[in-house]
C-alpha cells in the first residue's frame, strides 16, 4: 500500500466521521463547523485525484461564502431544535433509503475486484503539462455552454426572487425606515423639561 492510499483512507475517515457528526450533532454550530471539516476533507481527496481546480473551488465557495452564510444564519436566527426534531420520525424512511442506496454504491466501488472491474483499463496519463483547469473550462463553455447559461438564467431568477422576498411588507417583521431616520430632528428625541431646584436641609 502506498502513501496515496493511506492518505486516501484517512481522508475518507475523516470525511465520514465529519458526515455523521453534521446529522448527529445537537448543536447547529457545531454541525455546522463538522460540514466545514467535510468540505476539507473532500477537498484533500479530490487534490490526491488530481483535480485541483476542484478542491480550491470547493474550499473558496462553499467554505469560504456558503458556509460563513450558514454559520450567521444559524448564529442570527432563534431556532427551535424540539420543533425540528418532531418531523424526525416522518423522513426516516426517505433517508434509510436514500443510505442504503449510498451503502450500496460504496460496496460497488470499494468491491470492485469483486466485480469484475480490475478489468477495465487505466485513464492515460495525460502528463505534467495537463491543466485541469483548462480542459474544464474548454468542455463547459463549448459541449456545455448551452446548459451553463441556463443555469445561469435560473441563478438569477432565484437571487431577484430571494431579493423580492425579502423586500416585501409583512406585518410581522421589524425594519427601519432610513427616510425617516435622516429626517429626525432634534426636539423628536429630547424634550428639555424645567424643574425648580431642590433646596438643601439644613
Amino acid at each position: 500500500m502506498n502513501i496515496e492510499a493511506i492518505l486516501f483512507y484517512f481522508f475518507a475517515a475523516v470525511l465520514l466521521i465529519a458526515a455523521l457528526r453534521v446529522i448527529t450533532a445537537r448543536n447547529p454550530v457545531h454541525a455546522a463547523l463538522f460540514l466545514v471539516l467535510a468540505f476539507f476533507t473532500a477537498a484533500a481527496i479530490w487534490m490526491l485525484l488530481r483535480a485541483e481546480f476542484l478542491a480550491i473551488v470547493l474550499v473558496l465557495v462553499y467554505v469560504g461564502a456558503v458556509m460563513v452564510l450558514f454559520l450567521f444564519v444559524v448564529m442570527m436566527l432563534d431556532i427551535n431544535l424540539d420543533r425540528l426534531r418532531e418531523g424526525f420520525w416522518s423522513y426516516l424512511p426517505l433517508g434509510a433509503a436514500v443510505g442504503v442506496l449510498m451503502v450500496i454504491e460504496m460496496v460497488l466501488v470499494l468491491g470492485g475486484k469483486y466485480f469484475g472491474a480490475e478489468h477495465l483499463p487505466n485513464p492515460a496519463d495525460p502528463g505534467a503539462a495537463y491543466s485541469n483547469t483548462k480542459e474544464l473550462g474548454r468542455v463547459l463553455y463549448t459541449d456545455y455552454v448551452y446548459p451553463f447559461e441556463l443555469a445561469a438564467v435560473i441563478l438569477l431568477v432565484a437571487i431577484v426572487a430571494a431579493i423580492a422576498l425579502t423586500l416585501r411588507g409583512r406585518k410581522d417583521s421589524k425594519h427601519q425606515d432610513p427616510t425617516q431616520q435622516v429626517a429626525v430632528r432634534r426636539a423628536d428625541r429630547v424634550r428639555l423639561i424645567s424643574m425648580p431646584s431642590e433646596k438643601k436641609d439644613n
